[in-house]
């Protein structure tokens, strides 16, 4: 039986996450208390016929405090008893938080004990920062539509055979550095040494998916270094990192404004592994 324990800061997309996984076939149930997830994975596994082979839970601070204090030791435990289970945490900036809150209008769960919006969300991360620990995927959200995070739990657990040829979800996305750094990315390439399309005048409205820059990249001998480096980069690591049960990486390439040369690059990086593995996506951040 596979299990997926989504937990997280409210507002950041647990709904979203267990709404995608609920429509891929898993059986879940959101907000269960600690203190039962051991007899629901009883339950599960007596289930004779196999009906949910897959299930997910939701897990919050509204749980007891001293169950949240002892969760590491409660899933190393389940996991020695060969049981397969995978932790998600959610989360995203209080800056963002305070924004989703403030458009949707909902109350934050741990208002109800009285404490104002910021200091419930402080809490609430103060909280869950035992949950985060043992999780195998941390991801912020700050930047995520929900699309865009339902694509994300998509690419991970669409696979119903749970025979996909490789675990681990490589994306590729590109940025612009004055635009800032991503904020969830497993490696950043900074690019900003290679020829700028943007000086040529022909090219300076186009971005790195129209032909003309492309040719003009590709004309570059240090393009193409750089593009050989990183492939031989992760060529190289992507398989321990699979060996760890890594499941995401992020491979974020930036320039200076995001429009040609990461474009371009990530374009290239995402065609080649997609020719080799088979849970590969991109994402163009300024486009």
């Amino acid at each position: 039986m596979k299990l997926v324990i989504i937990s997280g800061l409210s507002g950041s997309g647990k709904s979203v996450a267990l709404k995608t996984l609920e429509d891929e076939g898993y059986y879940c149930v959101d907000n269960l208390p600690l203190s039962l997830l051991e007899q629901f994975i009883r339950e599960l596994q007596l289930n004779t016929q196999n009906f949910f082979d897959r299930a997910a839970v939701g897990i919050d601070a509204r749980a007891n405090l001293e169950e949240i204090q002892y969760f590491p030791e409660l899933i190393n435990s389940l996991r020695s008893r060969s049981i397969d289970i995978e932790v998600v945490f959610l989360y995203a900036s209080q800056a963002e938080l305070l924004k989703r809150f403030s458009e949707t209008r909902r109350k934050h769960p741990l208002t109800r004990f009285n404490h104002p919006l910021v200091e419930a969300i402080q809490y609430e991360s103060d909280v869950l920062s035992t949950v985060e620990t043992v999780a195998a995927m941390s991801v912020d959200t700050s930047d995520k539509t929900a699309s865009e995070l339902k694509q994300l739990f998509l690419e991970h657990y669409s696979d119903t055979s749970g025979n996909s040829q490789h675990k681990l979800a490589l994306l590729f996305q590109s940025f612009g550095f004055k635009h800032g750094l991503p904020s969830d990315t497993s490696f950043v390439y900074d690019v900003r040494c290679l020829p700028n399309p943007h000086w040529e005048p022909s090219l300076r409205p186009l971005t790195g998916r129209d032909q003309a820059v492309q040719a003009f990249l590709e004309q570059q001998d240090s393009v193409c270094d750089m593009e050989q480096s990183i492939i031989d980069f992760l060529e190289r690591w992507i398989p321990d990192y699979e060996n760890e049960n890594r499941r995401y990486l992020t491979v974020s390439i930036g320039c200076t404004g995001g429009k040609h040369r990461s474009v371009y690059l990530v374009e290239r990086l995402t065609k080649y592994f997609k020719k080799q593995r088979n849970n590969v996506a991109l994402r163009h951040r300024e486009l």
